[in-house]
């Protein structure tokens, strides 16, 4: 297993304070079977095919040879998409190391005047590919992207045929009649695999594709996590006991997560957290606020707050095997200058510290904290961390009664300004 995680320090018997009671943790646990049958049986029907993609291949033929054709073809790469489109994208992407002819790619997800003309306006526009990424085919912001780059290549006498690529669900949309004229390749996007969810889709495996990653490294990973979650003890699995541990939580009054990796290859992956868990369980009154943090540069900008602000949140850790890598403190100039407990050190070494004392500090101070460990951070271990928040996420929206895969409320926001837009003169 490419995780392992320690809740241990997330008990009152423990730390005391707002630390979860056992008793009450079991209560929301006794539920997890229901929720996980539930799961079982949405898979086994292909009502949540989601749940297949990480012991799947077969889907993967296209995305193949585009990226393999595209990596030889262009210096530049650009994804658009916006929310679940983009950021498993992102948080994958942040995995490469790329080799000097590799491609340069860009996920401008966050739609905004000034990037858009910096991406358009570059002189390599000739040598760029485009992947227009939009299950519903009708985002307002990826269809703005889309256009404008049409624009664009025609102002230069660019074919957009070789040069765009569409992720979007079958049937009639814009997005599809758009990519039909122009001669787009067209991939599918699953119509019953959420945005949100879908970072081991097309949507997320053509990007590391694109970027070298290995997406059956990846599968892997998710598999790992998959198995032991819906095998016959799911029910004491970690994403199940994390969904009972969040719910019994946020009963007491805990109505924040913190996820906070100590590797910064994985702050976008809390950044993708902090959707999947906000929209699909913030409904009907439920759910908790997600909160990305960074270690260490956040125990100087956030700490505080935690461990003397109010005792309502739920800190997630991650960790990774650091310690004795990265460049050595020479010993001799750590002495001279009276820092003895630096001297010979590794900057891997001084992370792998603060890690620790972040989490025993929280702890000792009556905050639950939860350690997620991986034994290197790579494709496998990336994999099971996506695995793990949709399950816990999917948990307990059993738990909790609600549709883990929806967002009614967010619909109301895109009709106002789609109305905003047709008033301006």
């Amino acid at each position: 297993m490419p995780l392992t995680i320690d809740t241990s320090l997330c008990y009152a018997d423990r730390i005391g304070g707002a630390g979860a009671v056992r008793a009450a943790v079991e209560t929301w646990q006794a539920k997890a079977p229901a929720a996980l049958d539930a799961i079982r049986a949405a898979r086994d029907d292909g009502s949540l095919p989601l749940f297949r993609l990480a012991h799947r291949d077969d889907d993967l033929d296209q995305a193949r040879e585009l990226a393999q054709a595209w990596r030889r073809r262009y210096d530049r790469v650009v994804i658009y998409g916006i929310g679940g489109s983009a950021l498993g994208a992102r948080a994958l992407l942040a995995l490469r190391d790329p080799a000097d002819d590799d491609p340069v790619i860009l996920v401008p997800d966050n739609l905004d005047p000034q990037v858009m003309s910096q991406v358009l306006a570059d002189r390599r526009l000739a040598d760029t590919g485009f992947v227009v990424v939009s299950k519903s085919g009708g985002t307002a912001e990826t269809l703005t992207q889309a256009l404008v780059t049409l624009d664009a290549l025609a102002a230069q006498g660019l074919n957009p045929e070789p040069r765009i690529a569409c992720v979007v669900e079958p049937g009639d949309s814009v997005l599809r009649k758009l990519g039909t004229e122009i001669g787009a390749t067209m991939l599918d996007h699953d119509p019953l695999v959420g945005g949100r969810f879908s970072v081991l889709s097309v949507v997320g495996m053509l990007p590391a594709l694109l970027a070298g990653l290995d997406p059956s490294k990846i599968r892997a990973g998710a598999a790992a996590v998959q198995d032991a979650a819906l095998g016959t003890d799911g029910a004491s699995s970690a994403p199940a006991e994390g969904a009972a541990l969040a719910c019994a939580l946020a009963e007491a009054g805990v109505r924040q997560s913190v996820l906070m990796p100590y590797v910064d290859r994985l702050h976008l992956l809390a950044v993708w957290y902090r959707q999947i868990w906000a929209e699909s369980l913030g409904k009907q009154g439920h759910g908790t606020t997600p909160i990305d943090a960074l270690g260490p540069v956040d125990q100087h900008s956030q700490l505080q707050l935690y461990l003397e602000g109010p005792a309502d949140k739920l800190f997630s850790l991650i960790e990774a095997p650091i310690a004795g890598t990265g460049p050595q403190v020479p010993a001799d100039k750590a002495q001279a200058l009276g820092l003895d407990y630096l001297a010979g050190r590794t900057v891997g070494d001084l992370v792998a510290a603060e890690c620790r004392a972040t989490v025993e500090t929280l702890a000792g101070n009556g905050r639950p904290v939860r350690r997620l460990n991986l034994e290197k951070v790579d494709e496998e271990a990336l994999g099971a961390l996506f695995m793990h928040f949709m399950l816990e996420t999917a948990i307990s929206a059993g738990l909790l009664g609600i549709d883990a895969y929806d967002q009614p409320a967010v619909e109301q926001g895109k009709v106002l300004a789609r109305k905003y837009l047709a008033e301006m003169s």
